[in-house]
């Protein structure tokens, strides 16, 4: 009945038109695909092992804007060994992990210029991303077992208004006009979930990429290696889809 497979989601930037950074205006949606076994097996306990060593305990939740800014149980980092110790570690964990990221990065001033309704770039992003995760899942394990889709909770209003969204795409409302065999998880902000916590580490690096991809991104060099390729191993459309 269930896949072989789970999938987490998270986001970087504000999907706000009405308002949003100069320095990052664009929205990006990561979906980050793992083999179950691999993910029990190996992703796991290496993440705990991380934090063990670092923090002496595993209850602590990673955000990649606290880590970047160095800031609540990441304080620590402003020392620049223990910063070295830490991102060696988290780099070589993401690099060795095994799993396929598909990425949706939406330029927010042209999609606004694109869609005079101000469509919702989240639910936008959601779709397209959707629709790559059920092309890869159907690659590489053809059934129609269920594979659930864990996303973070944002608030009532607007997890009810994502799951309706959701199921509304995996009904037909997509590229192909087929149902997608996928089912939505929500999940607090407080859980501690390993997939969801390298989902939220992967967002933002691929954003800086899409801005400006000829500054030296030492996160998206080790990233772009778990992006899904076509055969010909072209990543976008695949792997990285941006929109306009």
């Amino acid at each position: 009945m269930f896949s072989e497979y789970v999938v987490y989601v998270d986001e970087s930037g504000d999907h706000n038109l009405s308002k949003f950074e100069n320095e990052f205006p664009v929205f990006v949606l990561t979906f980050c695909i793992f083999r179950k076994e691999d993910y029990i097996q190996q992703i796991v306990p290496a993440f705990q092992r991380i934090k063990f060593k670092h923090f002496g305990h595993d209850m602590v939740v990673f955000h990649e804007r606290e880590i970047r800014k160095a800031t609540n149980q990441f304080s620590f980092l402003t020392d620049a060994g223990r910063r070295v110790s830490f991102m060696t570690d988290i780099n070589t964990w993401v690099e060795t992990s095994p799993f396929a990221i598909i990425a949706i990065v939406i330029r927010k001033p042209d999609f606004i210029n694109k869609h005079a309704d101000t469509r919702n770039p989240y639910h936008f992003a959601m779709r397209l991303g959707l629709e790559r995760v059920e092309r890869y899942l159907r690659r590489v394990e053809p059934t129609d077992n269920i594979s659930h889709v864990i996303f973070e909770s944002r608030g009532r209003r607007e997890d009810d208004e994502l799951e309706l969204e959701f199921r509304r795409v995996c009904d037909g409302a997509n590229f192909s006009g087929q149902s997608f065999s996928l089912q939505i998880v929500m999940a607090g902000k407080q859980v501690n979930s390993t997939g969801l916590q390298l989902a939220d580490l992967t967002a933002r690096p691929i954003g800086r990429y899409v801005m400006n991809p000829s500054q030296t991104n030492r996160a998206f060099e080790i990233i772009e290696r778990k992006l899904d390729r076509s055969q010909s191993g072209k990543i976008e459309g695949y792997g990285l889809k941006c929109y306009p």
